[in-house]
């Protein structure tokens, strides 16, 4: 009886109803509800080359296909300051990895794969993440070496500063430089094709310009502070050498100098070479007048030294030819060959200076420019020695036997002493240098052939070189200037004294060799 009652008093209290103040609690013992069934994701979105690939059908052959497309598109490199360049992989000689393709593309579609596990914790994160297929496309370095090497010089340029446009009295700005870095760039090309990128930037150095619009203020120009003009052969049989000569002096023009800053012919005209536009004309070597790219150069930099001479600006560094040059006084020329020799000038004027050189009508004419005129310089040069020159005779087939032509007329060598006086009101400073220029060996070809020899010779038909022994050249502003041409900042008054170098003849009475058809010929 006892154990009935346990038993009824279990069941009753299983689904006994407890009344309670303000409501009542109930037990349900009713077995749970099944779990619903799991329900499978939705597939991965799959991108090749930034195009969508389904997953269905055979997604390898479409993979590839849309690989091949990629490679046969072009990628553009782009470059600071330039515009941009195309490169198309498949010209690279691109190759696909076909079974690397396959594999992947089967990771893809395996829910347990690596590939899927990592896409499935992207996605719960970020619901718009996409599998961007790897390209498994390599390009051949060499040939995208060679692409960029080729592009390089296509890119490649000097910096170049803020400088003034004297014809239209207005600043130009500055423009930064840039230098490819080939292989660099060539790295990233191949990572941007395994992404499938269709943009890339190429890597280089930037090149700062060394002066900015911003540094220039208030440059005044107005004045010539110093000028210098000297002659060239205005013929068609010189036209390489007049084109050289105002590529040059264009470079030049317009180029600012702060106070204190320096001016490097060479950085500022660059290398004279034919990728720089530059043509084959007459330059000394070894003092010997050869067929070089880019002759005609020094007589810029020779006219531009005369003119920062007048003004008084300091020169730096300043090299004489191996042998005196027809168009410009002995001691004022100024040779320049890049990158070995150079001319040199800083501005030591308290204010900008802007430099200023046109070739034009056969003369090439440099100024200094800036605020009014107030120094008074002087050139004073004088011929210490002269050195005799020697005499090589040359056998040719090209002449009869006997006959002789002067291929190159010898030049002797000089030693002069130059001095400039700069007078600025009360204050006058005189400073000394030496120059010297080794002698230039005469040429005489002598023919060994037949009687009816007629090859062609080079004849040198230049006159003998002369030279004032004394010559002093001053440039001011109470100097009166041409009263055709005036020039704001004075004129410019010659002396000289032609002495023992100055008159034609000179050489034979110094017991110096000359040729038969030597001819006068003044400074």
């Amino acid at each position: 009886m006892a154990k009935r009652y346990t038993a009824w008093w279990q069941y009753a209290m299983a689904v006994v109803v407890l009344l309670s103040a303000g409501g009542f609690i109930a037990w349900d013992l009713r077995p749970p509800p099944p779990p619903p069934k799991a329900v499978a994701p939705p597939p991965p979105e799959v991108r090749v080359a930034g195009q969508p690939l389904t997953l269905d059908g055979d997604p390898v052959a479409d993979a590839l296909d849309l690989v091949r497309r990629y490679a046969r598109a072009p990628i553009e490199l782009t470059f600071p300051g330039s515009e941009p360049r195309q490169l198309v992989p498949a010209a690279l000689e691109a190759e696909i990895d076909r079974q690397r393709m396959a594999e992947f593309i089967k990771a893809v579609r395996d829910p347990e794969s690596a590939v899927r596990r990592r896409y499935e914790e992207r996605r719960s994160e970020t619901p718009e993440a996409v599998i961007a297929v790897p390209l498994p496309v390599r390009i051949d370095a060499k040939k995208s070496v060679e692409a960029l090497l080729q592009m390089k010089d296509e890119v490649d340029r000097v910096a170049s500063s803020a400088a003034v446009d004297l014809d239209k009295k207005t600043l130009i700005p500055e423009q930064e430089g840039f230098r490819l870095d080939v292989y660099a760039t060539a790295a990233r090309l191949e990572a941007a094709v395994r992404r499938g990128e269709t943009k890339v930037a190429a890597v280089g150095e930037v090149i700062a310009p060394r002066l900015r619009t911003s540094q220039l203020g208030d440059v005044k120009f107005d004045h010539v502070l110093g000028y210098f003009e000297t002659r060239y052969n205005k013929s068609s049989r010189y036209r390489d050498r007049t084109f050289n000569l105002r590529l040059a002096a264009s470079r030049l023009d317009g180029t600012v100098l702060l106070p204190g800053e320096e001016f490097d012919f060479n950085d500022t005209v660059g290398p004279r070479d034919e990728a720089n536009g530059y043509r084959v004309a007459p330059v000394i070597a070894q003092g010997e007048l050869v067929d070089g790219i880019g002759g005609g150069t020094c007589q810029i930099s020779g006219t531009l030294h005369g003119a920062v001479f007048f003004a008084g600006l300091k020169v730096i560094e300043r090299a004489p030819h191996t042998r005196p040059s027809s168009y410009i006084q002995l001691g004022m020329d100024a040779a320049v060959a890049y990158p070995a020799i150079n001319f040199r000038v800083k501005n030591n004027f308290p204010f900008p200076v802007v430099l200023h050189e046109v070739v034009k009508d056969g003369r090439v004419r440099a100024e200094v420019l800036g605020p009014e005129r107030e120094r008074t310089v002087s050139f004073f040069r004088r011929v210490d020695e002269a050195i005799p020159f020697e005499v090589e005779e040359r056998e040719t087939e090209d002449l009869p036997k006997g006959e002789k032509v002067l291929s190159q007329r010898g030049v002797p060598g000089f030693v002069a002493t130059v001095f400039r006086l700069v007078r600025d009101g009360r204050h006058a400073i005189r400073t000394k240098t030496k120059t010297r220029y080794p002698p230039t060996t005469q040429i005489v070809l002598v023919g060994t052939g037949p009687k009816k020899a007629k090859g062609k010779v080079k004849r040198d038909r230049s006159l003998e070189y002369t030279a004032d022994e004394y010559l002093v050249i001053t440039q001011g502003p109470e100097i009166p200037g041409d009263e055709e041409k005036p020039t704001p900042g004075g004129g410019t008054s010659y002396n000289r004294i032609r002495g023992k170098t100055g008159n034609a003849g000179w050489q034979k009475k110094q017991g110096m060799p000359v040729f038969d058809d030597e001819d006068e010929e003044e400074e």
